[in-house]
């Protein structure tokens, strides 16, 4: 299923369910684990909460050690029950259900990509692994300023938006496929719209597969995906779900795709995510998972205005996120999150 050499031997191991401690299956255990500083740990925690740029909030900061919620805070009106938006944190949520239809051999990874548009040109070579990575080759502009060319934002709410696999399967090949990395949500896009196709019956079966196979058996309830007029899962960027849901696909995650002694992924496939594909100083990428650069243990899914489900396997630690950030303030809401999770 995942040829050897995609997988980094740098790899630390993830950590098993402590024996003792419940999966939150139907519910978190709360644990009493400290931070080891905790007046720095309020102090950032305050810091998360605290932002100063126009219509910055965070509306919940979760903080889940050894596979119980020790630390939960809200704000903004926002509560435990209150849906927030994953935007690209859906990527991660897309790498999940490509790998479940890897695993059923519905899906070959490295086989040429099933999309229409590329049979009678370069484009035929794509491979999901390489639409996965970011690494497809295909012309497509993220942006999201003001006054910049982009192509994110018509194929989400404008031309693109009834199609949205579509509009980025059009793209033209501006790289050899597996060449050049580049973040496109397009990509994503595609990667849905095959996800469709090959679970069949619209964005009804998909929605039946997504529950049956990945939320319902970890104990997510209020997943709230949203669907094109094709019935394509926008698995780029809209999915609507609770702090303590996205902590739950975290911890499927930190613990290899297993929960609770059923393999939802297989775990080659979570250490597939989680090995770099690109690496910068600045970034480091994976597999539809981003990886923190200056510790590459640690992995994460992350979303536009801040979202974050951070995962520590050598602490055993998830930190979750929420919230609606100014794109100045990002990095100040990274650089604490990342301070934080050290403090277990």
């Amino acid at each position: 299923m995942i040829k050897p050499e995609s997988i980094s031997e740098s790899l630390c191991d993830l950590p098993e369910q402590p024996s003792g401690i419940p999966w939150p299956t139907e519910g978190w255990q709360h644990g009493d684990a400290k931070p080891s500083d905790a007046g720095r740990f309020e102090q950032l925690s305050n810091e998360i909460f605290d932002l100063q740029g126009a219509q910055g909030v965070t509306y919940a900061l979760l903080v889940i050690k050894n596979g119980e919620l020790v630390y939960e805070r809200y704000d903004a009106g926002a509560n435990a029950f209150y849906l927030q938006y994953s935007w690209s944190m859906a990527k991660s949520v897309t790498h999940a259900l490509a790998g479940i239809l890897v695993k059923q051999s519905r899906l070959d990874l490295y086989a040429p990509a099933p999309v229409p548009e590329w049979q009678n040109d370069e484009r035929k070579h794509i491979t999901l692994d390489q639409l996965l990575r970011m690494s497809s080759g295909l012309a497509f502009q993220e942006d999201y300023v003001d006054g910049v060319i982009s192509d994110v934002i018509p194929m989400l709410m404008f031309d693109g938006r009834h199609e949205t696999g579509a509009y980025a399967a059009e793209k033209s090949l501006e790289h050899p496929p597996g060449s050049h990395w580049y973040y496109s949500s397009g990509t994503t896009n595609i990667i849905c719209r095959i996800l469709k196709e090959v679970v069949g019956d619209g964005a009804s079966g998909m929605l039946r597969f997504m529950n049956d196979e990945l939320f319902e058996p970890i104990g997510v309830r209020t997943a709230t995906p949203k669907f094109d007029t094709s019935g394509t899962f926008i698995g780029s960027s809209f999915l609507m779900a609770i702090p303590q849901d996205f902590a739950r696909f975290g911890l499927l995650y930190l613990r290899g795709g297993t929960w609770d002694g059923r393999e939802i992924l297989p775990r080659e496939w979570v250490d597939y995510a989680r090995s770099p594909t690109h690496h910068s100083e600045e970034e480091c990428y994976g597999a539809h998972w981003w990886i923190n650069p200056s510790n590459p243990r640690q992995f994460y899914a992350s979303g536009f205005d801040g979202q974050r489900i951070l995962m520590d396997p050598d602490r055993d630690t998830i930190v979750v996120r929420l919230g609606r950030t100014p794109i100045e303030e990002v990095d100040y809401i990274w650089d604490r999150t990342f301070e934080l999770i050290e403090l277990f």
